[in-house]
């Protein structure tokens, strides 16, 4: 099944504590542009364990309650591994624009990961417009993502 951005759905959103300051202001910069966000935490500095909040955002997407999701770390590849323990979440780690357009393109991801440590907050916010703009391009890259799943 391919995603698809619902605006009406909220997008899910969760980090552990090396995300926390990216998180806050995403969730602003989004909630600005008239978007619903839920966010999974944290929502503090303090160390955590980072499934505890990858678990949630991954579900909720999951579920069809969130329309995608976004998860931040320090290197994003904790949250990104996490959340595809999933059977229908497609996590992709971008660090770079063509690497977030591409994981819509070719991959239909449905969560970008983001590595907090390693990006600047501005390339963060291009990463996520162009995440939540670009459509998956199906046709060979479909046939392929059909193979991913292990059910």
């Amino acid at each position: 099944m391919s995603f698809v951005f619902d605006s009406t759905k909220p997008i899910a959103i969760g980090c552990d504590h090396a995300g926390v300051e990216y998180k806050n202001a995403l969730i602003s910069w989004l909630t600005s542009k008239g978007y619903e966000v839920k966010n999974f935490g944290t929502n503090s500095p303090d160390s955590v364990d980072y499934p505890d909040f990858a678990h949630p955002v991954a579900s909720s997407v999951e579920s069809g309650e969130s329309a995608f999701g976004i998860l931040l770390c320090g290197s994003a590849n904790g949250v990104a591994i996490t959340a595809n323990k999933h059977q229908q979440i497609r996590a992709g780690l971008c660090w770079q624009n063509d690497v977030a357009l591409l994981v819509r393109k070719h991959n239909d991801a449905n969560i970008i990961c983001i590595p907090a440590r390693f990006v600047s907050y501005a390339l963060a916010e291009q990463m996520v417009d162009l995440f939540m703009t670009t459509a998956f391009e199906g046709g060979r890259h479909g046939t392929r993502v059909n193979k991913i799943a292990c059910s």
